[in-house]
């Protein structure tokens, strides 16, 4: 059976409303339901990052597993006020994404699909699909460093200081990384520009 749906059918029936920092603290304590509570919070988050910066399904899972197996092994050592849990979460994942994309594959960059049935889709829906299909392609092609620090930046929404936490950088760095991510986009999307501004802007 998929990981993923392993995973979904244990945490299905979790509901807490309880902080991360509360859920850790519980985990400290050997608290499977805490932790329980902890994956199903954040794990479609953690699987897409993996997804958009890897491009495959299946690295992917892996990635986004093997870090909530890490997060409950290492329980004991969670400082509370030391950092979000989130932003650990980010660094663990992007550094294991790092990791693989550093091994040697023979094609990283998937096709895109097409839109299941387009004859129900508007047209201003379909171009919106074929924009972004065409920009996960591009994204695709960009060196890891700047891929992640696009991701985070446009499709999770983390400033530029907290880019530079989860990557272990400095501020400017993530700066630089951005806009060479954002010219490179470009360059790669010659025919689409208006589109990339629109979505990316300057």
């Amino acid at each position: 059976m998929n990981k993923m749906l392993v995973f979904a059918e244990q945490t299905a029936f979790v509901s807490d409303e309880a902080s991360d920092e509360a859920l850790l603290e519980r985990m400290r304590a050997d608290d499977v339901e805490a932790y329980r509570t902890l994956v199903e919070r954040h794990m479609n988050r953690a699987f897409g990052v993996a997804m958009r910066v890897l491009k495959n399904p299946t690295d992917a899972e892996d990635v986004a597993q093997d870090a909530f197996v890490k997060a409950w092994l290492n329980r004991q050592r969670w400082e509370a006020g030391r950092a979000k849990f989130s932003t650990w979460l980010y660094r663990v994942v992007v550094n294991r994404c790092i990791d693989l994309r550093r091994a040697p594959r023979e094609e990283w960059i998937d096709d895109v699909p097409e839109p299941a049935d387009e004859a129900e889709d508007s047209v201003s829906s379909i171009h919106r699909r074929q924009v972004y299909g065409r920009l996960e392609d591009a994204l695709g092609r960009l060196p890891t460093q700047q891929r992640v620090a696009v991701v985070l930046s446009y499709y999770e929404d983390l400033s530029n200081a907290e880019i530079a936490e989860v990557m272990s950088t400095s501020v400017s760095a993530v700066e630089s990384l951005l806009k060479r991510g954002r010219k490179g986009l470009r360059e790669i999307l010659r025919h689409s520009e208006q589109d990339v501004r629109i979505v990316f802007g300057d």
